[in-house]
């Protein structure tokens, strides 16, 4: 490093007056050293209260030299003693005086003097950034310092002995050279100073290969040097050595080995002979180039793998194509190297380059490649014929055949090699068929190109038939075709035109005239190929048009004979009546039919359909058919009283009301009523009657029922009187009614009840047992013979009393009315 050498006198004077006073009482003072050199040292002291003058002595400890001292004034506090011995020990002592000379006090040390002043025997340089010193060592010294200096630029190091090297310095500079001493007191003063010039730097030389036996030298020229010095070898050290003395560059060196790497040193020589730095260079040769290249094409992945024969390891070789519109490379050493992505339909020129780091040699030969054929362009299908395809595309070069695959959708695969530009498929209907086109060669085959999809026209559906026919719809189902993505059904019948369209393989085609003839075609669809119109068509007919009953004609009470218009032939028709519990039909080809065994009270809503082979019409209208109410099947006549008889039936349906009808030849007894009895009064007692009843509909259809005769009960008695026979027995008198009859007496008391039956021809009866004073009700009553006893003949209440002889007398109480 280089430092700037210090002034010490400046130092020097800093030091006096610029160092603080340090401590002392009036009879101490303090003593130290502030520096040491061979023959000097500088003493510092504090002060003493009074003194004013210092006094400084150096004796020396062994020798027999006299003392040195000198003597400072007060305002000192450091001084020198000089011309003292070079690595020698001294006292130093400092004595504090005052105006009278008389020591107030005294301090003393011990120091050693640095060693004596080195004597440089010479200065010499061997390299541009240092000088080497030699000099006598002296006694005493432990190191050296050794420095130089140039200006203010200044470089030092210190060695233990001589000689001693100062690095860092310039090139070709001459430098001002000297050497201190050092112990362990200090350093001496520098040595007469020498003069010495470092030499000239190397030379910044580059070096480069042309060619794989030539190496080419060059550096920058310095004005300082004579002349250069060259030499080239192999680094291996093996072969010869060529050295070279010129004065200008560059400088080329042939006749060299291949691919070696060989050392290059240029020093140059400045006027008084002395050589420079050395600068070395390592640098090796241009390899060989081979010429033998092995080239491995892949068509499929349109790629090359190149390998060089005899390849070196040390060598890298870059393998170039070039075509008139590409170019591209891949370098290795002693693996294959691939290039990829080549291009189609082309035919490349193929180069071969060693290189290492000196550069590249070329082979002095070029190879050809030739790429596989581009896939073919302008891929047409046409389709002039249904189910013949026509495959055509435009040539390709360097294409030698063609092969053309084809694909349907079902997985089934064919293909065509041919040397022209068109092919030819058969194709069925309703199939996405996919193509592909390729050109080959010896090479191999083209890339994949142009994917084509061809739909041909969907399917005709050639099933379909109507699932459901009415006289307005026809509902067409059929099965589903290959390629239909929709349907399109049409239904005409020369005037008027019924579409529909639908994703699903059924359509409702509604809205048609009954009984009418229709063309009808389901077309398939694909949004691709749209509609396929060349599917074959049906003729179908829409059920019979519904017949219209004109009228109904009574037959008898179970027959009605129904009657319709026709406007269809071929046609059968059903009518049918129905009712809430009964159903009934008849059938017929004509315009009317006959509907039997209908039951009474009975309505039936008639209605009829026409049945054809094209299926069944909708209902006619219904018509309303009532048949007659029917009669009660049960009929009671009771009698109630003497003159009224209560008339009960069954219900019967088809009725609302019953008009009750009985008739003698005294007479008639009538009611009306919603009810299903009736009281008949004005019955004369022991009178045959004719029962009739009349059953009326709510629409005023009446039914005659006529029931077996009915004959009033006989007449009750009159005068009915009570005589007591004796205290047990009683006799009942009566009057007979007209007529013959039977009568039983009833006698009912609180001590027993009396029954007594007397014949026919007598008007009273006998009755004994019986108990006097009570209460009794007497009753008389015809006999029917079986049928109940009559109830609704008068009672009377007599009272029998047990008192007295009279025989004969009762007390009549009173009449009881009929319960």
């Amino acid at each position: 490093m280089g430092i700037r050498i210090p002034n010490y006198h400046f130092v020097l004077t800093i030091l006096l007056y610029t160092l603080p006073a340090m401590a002392s009482s009036s009879s101490d003072i303090s003593v130290s050293i502030y520096d040491v050199t061979s023959r000097s040292v500088y003493v510092q002291w504090s002060k003493v209260v009074g003194a004013m003058s210092y006094k400084i002595i150096a004796s020396p400890v062994t020798s027999a030299v006299s003392s040195t001292f000198a003597v400072y004034n007060a305002a000192i506090i450091m001084g020198t003693l000089n011309n003292l011995l070079p690595n020698s020990n001294y006292t130093v002592t400092v004595e504090a005086m005052d105006k009278d000379g008389v020591i107030l006090a005294h301090a003393q040390t011990l120091q050693l003097t640095a060693p004596e002043v080195p004597i440089i025997d010479k200065a010499y340089s061997k390299l541009s950034n240092s000088i080497t010193v030699e000099w006598a060592e002296v006694t005493g010294a432990f190191s050296y310092l050794v420095t130089a200096q140039n200006g203010e630029f200044f470089a030092e190091t210190i060695v233990t002995s001589s000689p001693g090297t100062v690095t860092g310095l310039q090139a070709a500079t001459t430098y001002r050279i000297t050497v201190r001493s050092i112990n362990s007191a200090g350093k001496s003063q520098p040595s007469p100073p020498r003069q010495a010039e470092t030499v000239l730097p190397g030379p910044l030389v580059t070096v480069i290969s042309s060619s794989s036996d030539s190496l080419t030298v060059s550096w920058e020229m310095d004005s300082l040097a004579e002349s250069y010095f060259v030499s080239v070898m192999r680094s291996d050290g093996q072969g010869i050595r060529w050295n070279q003395n010129v004065t200008t560059t560059p400088i080329t060196f042939t006749s060299l080995d291949p691919g070696t790497i060989y050392t290059i040193k240029v020093h140059a020589w400045n006027v008084d002979g002395t050589p420079g730095d050395d600068s070395t260079k390592n640098q090796i040769t241009r390899p060989r180039c081979p010429s033998d290249l092995q080239i491995i094409f892949n068509s499929g992945e349109l790629e090359a793998t190149f390998t060089v024969t005899g390849a070196e390891a040390t060598v890298n070789y870059t393998v170039s194509l070039s075509s008139e519109n590409d170019s591209i490379n891949c370098t290795t050493s002693v693996s294959p190297c691939t290039i990829s992505s080549l291009q189609c339909g082309l035919e490349y020129s193929v180069s071969l380059a060693a290189s290492n780091d000196a550069g590249s040699t070329m082979a002095n030969k070029t190879w050809t490649l030739n790429s596989v054929p581009c896939a073919p362009s302008g891929i047409s299908i046409t389709e002039n014929n249904p189910g013949n395809l026509t495959v055509s595309w435009s040539n390709v070069s360097l294409a030698e055949y063609y092969v053309v695959f084809v694909k349907s959708d079902d997985g089934l695969e064919v293909h065509c090699n041919t040397s022209q530009t068109v092919c030819y498929f058969p194709a069925e209907c309703g199939f996405i068929y996919i193509m592909s086109v390729f050109a080959y060669s010896k090479v191999g085959q083209s890339p994949l190109g142009e994917i084509l999809n061809y739909t041909t026209a969907p399917c005709c559906p050639s099933d379909f038939s109507p699932a459901y026919v009415s006289t307005d719809t026809l509902e067409i189902v059929w099965t589903a075709v290959r390629g239909a993505e929709m349907y399109e059904t049409k239904a005409d019948d020369g005037t008027n035109l019924i579409l529909c369209n639908d994703t699903a393989t059924v359509c409702a085609l509604s809205g048609l005239q009954c009984n009418t003839l229709y063309n009808v075609t389901v077309y398939s669809y694909s949004e691709t190929r749209g509609s396929n119109t060349s599917c074959a068509s049906k003729m179908m007919t829409t059920a019979p048009c519904s017949p219209e009953i004109t009228s109904i004609t009574k037959i008898n009470v179970t027959m009605f004979m129904i009657h319709w218009n026709s406007s269809s032939s071929d046609t059968m028709y059903t009518v049918t009546a129905r009712g809430d519990a009964e159903l009934r039909e008849c059938t017929s080809s004509k315009t009317f039919c006959a509907l039997e065994n209908l039951p009474c009270g009975e309505t039936f809503m008639v209605s009829a359909v026409a049945i054809a082979p094209s299926g069944t019409s909708l209902p006619s209208y219904s018509v309303r058919l009532e048949t007659d109410p029917c009669c009660p099947s049960d009929l009671a006549v009771v009698q109630v009283t003497q003159s009224v008889t209560n008339v009960s039936w069954s219900i019967a349906p088809g009725v609302q009301t019953y008009t009750t009808l009985l008739v003698s030849p005294r007479g008639q007894a009538k009611c009306h009523t919603l009810q299903n009895h009736c009281l008949l009064g004005c019955i004369t007692c022991g009178t045959s009657y004719s029962v009739s009843l009349e059953a009326i509909s709510e629409t005023g259809l009446t039914s005659m029922c006529t029931y077996h005769g009915y004959s009033s009960s006989p007449c009750c008695p009159s005068g009915v009187k009570l005589y007591r026979l004796s205290n047990s027995s009683i006799r009942v008198t009566w009057r007979a009614s007209s007529g013959s009859a039977n009568y039983t007496v009833n006698l009912y008391g609180s001590k027993g009840n009396f029954t007594c039956s007397p014949n026919t021809s007598i008007s009273y009866c006998d009755i004994s047992d019986i108990q006097c004073g009570d209460v009794y009700t007497v009753v008389v009553s015809p006999v029917i013979l079986e049928e109940p006893q009559v109830s609704f003949c008068p009672q009377k209440i007599y009272s029998v009393r047990c008192s007295g002889s009279s025989l004969g007398m009762v007390i009549y109480r009173g009449k009881r009315s009929v319960s």
